[in-house]
């Protein structure tokens, strides 16, 4: 609740009365005294006034605790001392109108106020919270008193003093032995318990003395004024001791109810006994009073120990349930717990050692925990549990210990033991070591380590796994090395043509190649698709030979059910020293493969400055291309084809080049591939065919049986539009078919020999001529000449160069121009550069040359000056 103030024990109110009352209460008390001998009714006044004012300071302490506390107890606690204060002055009234039988009213008094106060002050917060509490400290102090009482009455000369005074001072000291007790032992607002409780012995001092002095007609006042206080100091000094406290089973606040010690039973029988001897040895026997105060003695602190045997045996049904429970869980656990001593010998283990690892207390009580450990992981938790004993992280967490263990089978476990600093525990005094089992956990680990490091297809290492051995290779000083980057061409086919399933096996079949040609120091690893990739520590010579190895390794052919297949591959190279970092040698690698790629299947190349250069030109080139057309970069070039009988142009070829305005003139050998892969081929081809026609018709020289050839892809030459758009731009140009011939090449007439039939058929219906290009070059046999519906043969520069051998037989040239003479079929002799390559072609009856050697290739304004002075009429 919500606390005024002026309500608290703070405020300068409460201080001024809590000095004042004591001193005022003194001051009137010592007038009293003096004025004693004069006049009775001066002790009335005394203790009157220490009455006022010890009420004033017990009720103002009340108040504020139970302003402070807000608690019912706190309320009632007031209560009770206010009728306290009440019956204190009752009972003062009673002592002064000296009624009949005023003896037992004050002994009545004198009780009723003790028991008062006692309650007052075992209400306030944090005294005593239960009855079983209360009753305890009620037999604590009143043993005390009691005990103290006899002693006081055996060695003082009260044995003088009337029974009802008598009694008043029992009444009196046991009543201030409990509340002493009582404060002593208060946990909450301590101070203001203390002054309560001074407060409450203060009145029944005064109380006691008054009811004493009247009584007994000043007889006894010096022993009840001076063995009263020292009762009392007796009772703080024996409590001192005594505060040992015991859980209470019943509620949360632990403090609440105690074991009564030894100390406090042993000081108050002490006094008791060594007063009965002196009394004996000194005074003589015992009186009727004596026995019956020792009776009372022996039968409360009977009681007493009745309660702590009571004590002791709940205090002993809870710790065999808490060590039950304790057995309970420590068996059913799932880790192992040890106990250690500072020299790290084990001296218990929990129940679960047989069923987690197998262990038998004679196997390990004993021995050291290190001794239980893989002599490899000693060190390491060896120097973990000395800086836990040297106390360096005291208010740190426990040590945690990685290691393995040596079960009751003989087989290392992985463990991970937490070790707890309970030194510092009475109870416990020792290290606290639990251990857990985490084989399954690191297995788990290891298991994802593996899976995170390597290809689940082929089984081979990851990308992620060949970066970090690249990055350890070149960490190690003067370590040489290569990395080999392998692309498979024809996979992307097998996958839609036999499904997925078959490409998964050529995959798994590959890596299983490339790991036959490697040693044991080299890394295969699949980078992903149809990428793999090797990690050698050879050097520049046998990493080429490796490489050269894998390629003629992966082209043999692969037998799965049901099919084969076969697969042509690219392959780079790069010296591991050759980047900055991992990933720029990877980058090398990957660049020389590409241009491996670029030039042919089933190829080698090694990285270098130049393939760098000549990449980023070509995506240059790639990117530029696409716009050429529209901004008028293209040209053509044409060079003559001449009769060799008498050396008149006959029909000139259309060469296409690109006028590239950084890059120079781009030829047609480096600008067709590109154009097959940006996808453009057909387009140029198309423009190729119309610039031409455009210029032919334009040519007034050469006649109409002067003819031009033009290079057509293979892609625009099977579709299925081609036909038409030829016819449509010989009409646009006004030329007779007969004038173009459409030139085919070898290399790719064999891979879709019927589309090729048909299409060229399409054009010898619209009276177009073809020519076979290049024938020689490739490996097209010589009987598809039978089926191909063509009109000439454009031999490779190969069969020209070509010198006979008498001694073998007729040269080359002579057999395929005889055979196409045979099939009437017209021969070009291409690549004539000398005057004895004309004389051969011619010698081995060709009809017709074309070389650097008869004429260079020309624009279109120089061509047509060409034919007019060259070609008759």
């Amino acid at each position: 609740m919500a606390v005024q103030p002026t309500a608290r024990i703070g405020t300068w109110r409460h201080r001024v009365a809590f000095l004042a009352a004591p001193v005022a209460g003194a001051l009137v008390l010592v007038a009293g005294l003096i004025g004693l001998i004069s006049d009775p009714a001066a002790l009335a006044v005394g203790v009157g006034g220490v009455a006022i004012w010890a009420t004033v300071v017990l009720v103002h302490t009340a108040l504020a605790i139970h302003h402070r506390d807000g608690t019912f107890a706190a309320c009632r606690g007031a209560g009770y001392i206010g009728m306290g204060a009440l019956a204190t002055g009752a009972t003062t009234a009673v002592l002064v109108a000296d009624p009949p039988g005023r003896g037992s009213y004050a002994a009545a008094g004198v009780g009723a106020t003790a028991v008062l106060y006692i309650l007052g002050t075992m209400l306030l917060p944090g005294a005593a919270s239960t009855v079983a509490v209360r009753l305890r400290r009620a037999f604590d102090g009143l043993g005390l008193g009691v005990a103290l009482g006899f002693a006081a009455y055996l060695v003082t000369p009260m044995k003088d003093t009337p029974a009802a005074a008598l009694i008043c001072v029992l009444l009196a000291a046991a009543g201030i032995s409990i509340v002493t007790v009582i404060v002593l032992r208060a946990r909450l607002h301590r101070p203001a318990a203390l002054r309560c409780g001074g407060g409450a012995i203060l009145v029944l001092l005064s109380l006691c003395a008054a009811a004493n002095l009247i009584l007994s007609d000043r007889a006894g006042w010096v022993v009840t004024i001076f063995g009263l206080p020292i009762v009392a100091g007796l009772g703080f000094t024996a409590e001192g001791g005594s505060r040992r406290n015991l859980p209470d089973a019943t509620g949360p606040r632990e403090q609440d109810q105690y074991l009564s010690g030894y100390p406090l039973l042993a000081v108050p029988a002490g006094i008791g006994v060594v007063a009965a001897l002196y009394h004996l040895a000194f005074l003589g026997p015992f009186d009727k009073t004596a026995v019956l105060l020792g009776i009372s003695m022996v039968a409360v602190l009977t009681m007493r120990e009745l309660l702590v045997v009571s004590d002791i045996r709940r205090y002993t049904g809870q710790l065999r349930t808490k060590e039950a429970h304790f057995r309970s869980l420590v068996a059913g656990a799932t880790d192992l717990t040890l106990v250690l001593d500072d020299k790290l010998t084990v001296r218990w283990q929990s129940p679960a050692a047989a069923r987690l690892f197998g262990l038998s207390d004679s196997e390990v009580i004993g021995r050291t925990f290190l001794q239980l450990i893989h002599p490899e992981d000693v060190p390491g938790a060896q120097a973990g549990l000395e800086t836990l004993l040297s106390g360096e992280h005291d208010d740190g967490p426990p040590a945690l210990l990685n290691a393995r263990i040596r079960d009751g089978h003989g087989m290392w476990r992985d463990t991970e033991s937490t070790v707890a600093d309970q030194r510092s525990v009475p109870e416990v005094a020792a290290l606290v070591v639990h251990v857990r089992d985490v084989g399954e956990r690191r297995h788990l680990e290891r298991t994802l380590h593996k899976l995170s490091y390597t290809d689940q297809l082929t089984g081979l290492a990851n990308r992620r796994a060949l970066m970090r051995d690249v990055l350890e290779h070149r960490r190690r000083a003067g370590q040489h090395g290569t990395l080999l980057v392998i692309d498979l061409h024809g996979l992307a086919e097998i996958n839609d043509s036999k499904g997925r399933e078959i490409g998964d096996a050529v995959l798994i079949q590959v890596g299983r190649r490339i790991r036959s040609l490697l040693t044991e120091d080299d890394v295969a690893a699949r980078l992903g698709g149809d990428e793999f990739a090797v990690l050698t520590t050879d050097g520049a010579v046998l990493a080429y030979a490796l490489a050269t190895r894998i390629v003629t390794l992966l082209m043999e052919p692969y037998q799965l059910p049901g099919t084969i297949v076969e697969l042509h591959t690219s392959v780079g190279l790069a010296e591991l020293t050759g980047g900055s970092d991992s990933e720029e040698v990877l980058r090398h690698a990957d660049l020389a493969r590409s241009r491996a790629r670029q030039l042919g299947h089933d190829r080698v190349e090694w990285y270098d400055t130049d393939i760098e250069m000549q990449l980023h030109r070509r995506m240059d080139l790639e990117r530029e291309l696409l716009g050429a057309v529209e901004r008028g970069e293209l040209d053509l070039v044409f060079q003559p084809v001449v009769s060799l009988r008498d050396e008149q142009p006959v029909g000139v070829e259309a060469l296409l080049r690109w006028r590239h305005p950084k890059l120079g003139t781009i030829m047609p050998a480096e600008l067709l591939p590109i154009a097959r892969a940006v996808g453009c081929a057909a387009e140029l081809d198309e423009w190729v065919l119309d610039a031409a026609c455009r210029h032919l018709a334009g040519w007034s020289a050469g006649g109409s049986d002067f003819w031009l050839s033009v290079n057509v892809s293979p892609r625009e030459l099977l579709t299925a539009r081609f036909p038409e758009r030829v016819a449509e731009i010989l009409d646009r140009h006004d030329l007779e078919p007969e004038r173009l011939v459409v030139e085919v090449q070898e290399t790719w007439v064999a891979e879709d020999l019927p589309a090729v039939v048909a299409s060229l058929t399409s054009l010898r219906k619209l009276g177009v001529r073809a020519a076979l290009d290049d024938f020689g070059a490739g490996q097209a046999a010589l009987s598809h000449l039978r089926r191909l519906p063509v009109d000439m043969l454009k031999l490779d520069q190969v069969l020209v160069n070509t010198p006979p051998e008498p001694a073998v037989g007729p040269a080359v040239i002579d057999v395929v121009v005889s055979l196409g003479r045979r099939l009437g079929l017209e021969t070009v002799a291409k690549g004539l550069e000398t005057p004895e390559q004309i004389e051969r072609a011619r010698h081995a009856g060709c009809l017709y040359g074309q070389g650097f050697a008869l004429a260079r290739p020309a624009p279109a304004e120089r061509m047509e000056a060409y034919l007019d002075t060259h070609r008759t009429s």
